[in-house]
């Protein structure tokens, strides 16, 4: 048993015996007191022959990983409910390797091809890898979104949401966006002038105040106001814990199948906070689209280019609901989180940060000149920004695809249909097989320095890769352009004592678990 056991605590293995005893609880026709000898001796035995062939039989078999993992997907569960699933997989990976069984039925990876063979096919044909639909439950309504739908409807979906966030719209936005980068540099400036917190600022919440607003703006035709009050809407904790709850509920469905539908379904009668919080955030969301949908207004946001293609091969209103859900989910947190990473390993780099700051401060004879076109010209600029998602990547966890049914070659072996297989963003970006001294904060790795010449880039993938990557990221770097520039021209900037190790244990769910950031702002008087 210890050989079994050997990387787990005493109390960690407490921990998952009690969420066997949970699941087996869950499981049982009857209640347990009222079982006889024979029924539980029965159930007992199923449970270890169902250990067995997945140690033995399986055909995953031969892929290394925990004992544990390869027996039950207790241990992966367990671990995803502590939010440190991912730390653990990248610990798992500088065990066993490039390829880790970490559950039964699903493989992760951290070769760079893998990104690849995974998810870079487009073809529509029986070897795609689809979405694994355990991981990607459909929305309440019962409608796919762009993330959960099959090919046919993702290029319609895709073909629709690539116009409002294309180069050109957003060209069109900037105004849009240049009104809460200015809102956003007027607050801090405030902030810190306060004698009551001596000029420091906590720079977590104000990027999610930004990143929000914005994007209340574009998807709903107005902000959510975190800028004007400076607290954070009451959706922003609703969409935490909808996504605490839904990965629980992911995570159980793979013990037992359709169990999502159908806690979605019977919520009302159950009462159960897993299962409302989810129903919460999607209502929310879609009477957001409704309202929207009820204006007339003349105005470069996405519902405006969405309403233009209006014939069969537009979006129905349900449809509409469910993507302007994925848009706010995923391009809220995902922003905020990759400006707070940056902007830690940044400041926290004094090198770095003079480095950068003398670019800005050189480049611009004015605020006025900062703007989404003369930012691209910044290299150091764009270098820090591809160096701290891979130190902190935006989406930290695994998206995991499912392998077609004829199955298919990963990395060099076949894998047969209808595993779950993934590469997991840590992992692969923190793998030395990867990146040279990859704990170490260097930009100059995206600039051509030969220190880092053997740096296998293609494994950084931080809006994932292929036909189904993020749709957003024309908008997420146009933000943290603007915002970081901003900053660094109008203020001094020093990281507090406090928030030194503020990356060190963070856990994970499908975001990152963030604490407070604070630093010391001194405006600069030009």
């Amino acid at each position: 048993m210890s050989r079994m056991t050997g990387d787990m605590s005493r109390e960690e293995l407490e921990k998952i015996r009690s969420l066997m005893v949970e699941q087996i609880k869950e499981k049982l026709p009857v209640a347990p007191g009222r079982l006889t000898g024979t029924a539980m001796v029965g159930f007992i035995a199923a449970c270890l022959l169902r250990v067995l062939y997945n140690l033995f039989f399986h055909p995953l078999r031969s892929y290394p990983g925990p004992v544990i993992a390869r027996a039950s997907r207790l241990y992966y569960a367990y671990y995803l409910n502590q939010g440190t699933l991912s730390e653990k997989i990248r610990k798992l990976h500088e065990k066993y390797g490039n390829c880790v069984r970490i559950a039964p039925d699903e493989l992760s990876y951290t070769n760079a091809e893998a990104w690849q063979e995974i998810c870079g096919r487009a073809s529509g044909k029986s070897q795609d890898f689809e979405k694994d639909r355990t991981f990607y439950p459909i929305a309440p309504n019962g409608i796919d979104s762009i993330i959960t739908a099959r090919w046919d409807v993702h290029h319609r979906f895709r073909r629709l949401l690539s116009h409002p966030l294309s180069e050109k719209a957003l060209a069109a936005q900037e105004e849009i966006i240049m009104s809460y980068v200015d809102q956003f540099i007027e607050g801090l400036k405030n902030e810190s002038k306060s004698a009551k917190t001596n000029g420091v600022v906590e720079m977590v919440r104000w990027f999610t105040f930004i990143s929000w607003d914005i994007l209340g703006d574009l998807a709903f035709g107005e902000p959510f106001g975190c800028l004007k009050t400076h607290k954070l809407h009451s959706w922003i904790t609703l969409i935490h814990t909808a996504v605490k709850s839904a990965l629980n509920l992911q995570t159980m469905q793979r013990f037992i199948p359709g169990l999502f539908g159908m806690v979605m379904g019977l919520m009302s009668i159950l009462g159960s906070a897993m299962a409302q919080n989810p129903m919460d955030n999607f209502m929310f969301c879609a009477r957001k689209a409704r309202e929207r949908l009820g204006k007339d207004l003349d105005r470069p946001d996405f519902m405006t280019y969405i309403l233009q293609a209006n014939d069969e091969n537009g979006m129905s209103q349900e449809e509409i609901e469910s993507n302007s859900q994925v848009l706010i989910d995923a391009g809220t947190e995902t922003v905020a989180t990759a400006l707070s990473g940056i902007f830690y390993y940044l400041i926290r780099n004094p090198r770095c940060h003079h480095l950068l700051e003398a670019e800005v401060r050189s480049q611009f004879h004015g605020s006025h000149e900062i703007t989404i076109l003369s930012t691209q010209r910044l290299p150091y600029l764009k270098a820090v920004i591809e160096e701290g998602m891979r130190m902190h990547p935006p989406a930290p966890g695994t998206f995991p695809r499912t392998t077609p049914p004829g199955g298919a070659m990963i990395c060099g072996k076949f894998v047969p249909g209808g595993y779950s297989v993934g590469v997991n963003q840590c992992a692969v970006t923190r793998s030395p097989e990867n990146f040279l001294a990859p704990d170490e904060f260097a930009p100059e790795r995206w600039m051509g320095d030969e220190r880092f010449s053997e740096d296998r880039k293609a494994a950084f993938q931080p809006f994932s890769y292929g036909p189904r990557n993020c749709i957003g990221k024309n908008l997420a770097y146009a933000e943290m352009r603007l915002v970081l520039t901003k900053m660094l021209w109008h203020f001094d900037i020093e990281l507090q004592e406090d928030s030194m190790n503020w990356a060190q244990g963070q856990k994970t769910n499908m975001y990152w678990e963030m604490g407070d950031m604070n630093v010391q702002l001194k405006e600069v008087v030009r």
